[in-house]
């Protein structure tokens, strides 16, 4: 295995991050197949989860272009806002979350803990974000010019052909990662919902030879907008960072389990979630990693992977999701039997 000149990250993650095989998961759901969990959910506390990987990269590049602030976007409770503040403050930057959604009266989650790490936050009603983002993001991006202060923008999820480089690099620990299990060949499935993560597994498994298949399994949009989505990244990649080697890069998409729409789980991966938990003490997250687990439980039955013996689990983060949705676990507390 070749290894691949990095651009300049600051050390933000804990790595690297363990490979874990699931015995009970497997018995339970594997259908002949062995499961593994790769625990980037365990990158840090509160930096936790996949968005780290790619901020060691965008807080590199800001460090070093002088820029003093960054703003990014995401829902009221997203990680990848959430693990931005926190990567701000350990770097000594200011930063802005433009939120879509209406000001919480009772602040939780990702929401309360971007306050805690001392981001400005601006929230937008769901049709005026969708319809104006990036009208948003340059007009605080030019009010902090104003000031004599330099932002960066940052996209959704930080997947640009900048971010992607925290899952290209990670695929150099994935190929450690299967020759220590011993694993000559498996299918890698990950929750994709900005297309970031995905895009660098994908463009880093080809470049570094890694014996995966990268599926995403879309928890909004379809699969049409991520297989555009990760040739977007890898083609701003490309025209970034020329001279890279040449690779030929294939998304691959798991439709059909995105259910009522982003951030609304299902009876079915509610259920899941609270088995896994006390199947293997894994705990997932109902907007991104419990769907995408639901999505390989059933097609894991279907018999999609037939031919292949192991099959590895991304482990997004996702963590503090799941308190803003205690509700939805009240199953939890019926009488037994009942």
């Amino acid at each position: 295995m070749s290894r691949l000149a990095l651009p300049q990250r600051v050390a933000l993650a804990q790595r690297p991050t363990p490979l874990q095989y699931l015995p009970r998961a497997s018995e339970r759901w594997g259908c002949g197949h062995r499961l593994w969990v790769k625990r980037d959910d365990l990158t840090g506390c509160l930096l936790s989860g996949n968005k780290v990987r790619k901020l060691e990269f965008i807080v590199a590049h800001a460090l070093a272009e002088g820029y003093d602030t960054l703003i990014t976007c995401g829902g009221l409770q997203s990680n990848h806002c959430r693990a931005t503040a926190f990567a701000a403050a350990q770097a000594g930057l200011g930063a802005h979350l433009v939120l879509r959604g209406d000001t919480p009266t009772a602040p939780q989650g990702n929401y309360l803990l971007g306050q805690l790490a001392g981001a400005a936050i601006s929230c937008y009603p769901k049709s005026r974000y969708v319809a104006e983002l990036p009208g948003l993001l340059d007009g605080w991006r030019a009010h902090y010019a104003q000031q004599g202060r330099k932002a960066l923008v940052i996209p959704t999820g930080g997947s640009d052909g900048l971010g992607i480089w925290g899952y290209v690099a990670a695929c150099e620990e994935l190929h450690d990662d299967l020759r220590s299990a011993g694993i000559e060949a498996a299918h890698l499935l990950t929750a994709t919902g900005s297309g970031g993560t995905q895009a660098g597994l994908t463009l880093g498994a080809a470049l570094y030879g890694v014996p995966l298949t990268v599926w995403g399994v879309n928890v909004c949009d379809d699969e049409a907008y991520f297989l555009d989505k990760v040739a977007a990244d890898v083609a701003d990649w490309r025209s970034r960072f020329p001279g890279q080697p040449e690779v030929a890069v294939t998304a691959r998409v798991i439709d059909g389990y995105v259910g009522d729409g982003y951030g609304v789980a299902s009876s079915a991966v509610l259920q899941l979630i609270a088995e896994l938990a006390a199947l293997e003490g894994l705990l997932l997250d109902p907007v991104y990693t419990g769907k995408a687990f639901h999505g390989l439980v059933q097609e894991l039955q279907a018999g999609r992977f037939e031919g292949t013996r192991d099959v590895v689990f991304l482990h997004t983060g996702g963590v503090f999701g799941v308190f803003p949705q205690a509700d939805q676990f009240r199953f939890l507390h019926a009488a037994p039997g009942g």
